[in-house]
């Protein structure tokens, strides 16, 4: 009995240490409060480590929460949207390029990792385009995933991640009210929220 209990205990002690492997703790200060987020490598690898260069070369610092889609500005998804362009500046930034290279799509049916409420996903236009744009999604927004009807090319959006602390802080930026007529037919934020560092736990 004595080496059944030993092993049993092994056991859970393995699994543990699996758990913790299996996931990138980061946290995100904004200017509404932190969000935590778990990372996962060993399912969404090329979309993990794209997000965590951006993190340990600080290029999150200073970027902003610009976007937010609700029933009353997009009856099909329910997300917020940040990184580093600026659609907020006074001579706009259509122009936007990213610092870094585009990175491969990685999709929903190949990770395994859905759209359901208080994950990380890429913003992307194309597949392959996604570089330093992020979305977190409130409730469950399964057209986004692959075969969604979100985006017509149907390969969804790539999840890496979730929320593990601070969904109150996701919902009150979602909440947050809009430039009502001006770009993404009225998503932008009235009042872009600061995103003030990005760092690993």
């Amino acid at each position: 009995m004595r080496y059944f209990i030993i092993a049993l205990a092994l056991l859970v002690l393995a699994a543990c240490g699996k758990t913790g492997e299996a996931s990138i703790r980061v946290v995100m200060e904004t200017s509404e409060g932190v969000i935590v987020l778990a990372l996962y490598p060993d399912k969404a690898p090329i979309t993990v480590k794209n997000f965590l260069r951006y993190v340990d070369e600080g290029r999150y610092r200073g970027a902003h929460f610009y976007r937010t889609t609700r029933p009353d500005n997009d009856p099909m998804i329910v997300v917020i949207q940040g990184g580093l362009w600026a659609p907020f500046n006074e001579d706009g930034d259509e122009d936007f390029t990213a610092p870094l290279a585009p990175i491969a799509h990685e999709t929903t049916e190949a990770t395994g990792l859905t759209h359901v409420d208080g994950v990380i996903s890429m913003a992307r236009v194309e597949p392959g385009t996604a570089s330093s744009e992020f979305f977190i999604t409130i409730g469950d927004n399964h057209p986004l995933d692959f075969g969604g009807a979100r985006n017509p090319d149907g390969q969804g959006f790539a999840v890496f991640g979730k929320i593990v602390e601070g969904m109150d802080v996701v919902r009150a930026i979602n909440a947050m009210p809009t430039r009502e007529g001006e770009g993404f037919t009225g998503q932008l934020l009235a009042a872009p929220v600061a995103i003030l560092s990005v760092t690993r736990n």
